[in-house]
């Protein structure tokens, strides 16, 4: 299993409305996180800065070379567009982190 983290950003305003889309997360989405090796994901928000962070967990990270090319993940990025930060083909605008400390 490896962990993976990273940022993202949110546009001021939306705070609540990303949390509401997250809260209604589709089915069909989770079923392609789950069937991509996803075990955990969690993201943070801070709302001094609006920046999100993710942390997951995954099988493979191989597994997740070809999600974006993924229907399901292309119409999600498409829905969030609207509300943080995104790249030209929709997908959000991702920083990875690297681990520096881990306990468990």
């Amino acid at each position: 299993m490896v962990r993976r983290a990273f940022t993202m950003k949110l546009f001021p305003g939306f705070e609540e409305e990303y949390k509401k889309r997250h809260d209604n997360l589709w089915p069909e989405l989770k079923d392609l996180l789950k069937k991509s090796g996803v075990r955990e994901y969690s993201i943070y928000l801070d709302d001094c800065s609006l920046t999100l962070f993710g942390v997951m967990q995954v099988e493979d990270p191989a597994l997740l070379q070809n999600l974006g090319e993924h229907p399901v993940m292309k119409k999600w990025w498409a829905y969030m567009q609207d509300i943080m930060e995104t790249n030209p083909d929709n997908s959000p605008q991702s920083v990875p982190l690297k681990e520096v400390f881990y306990i468990s």
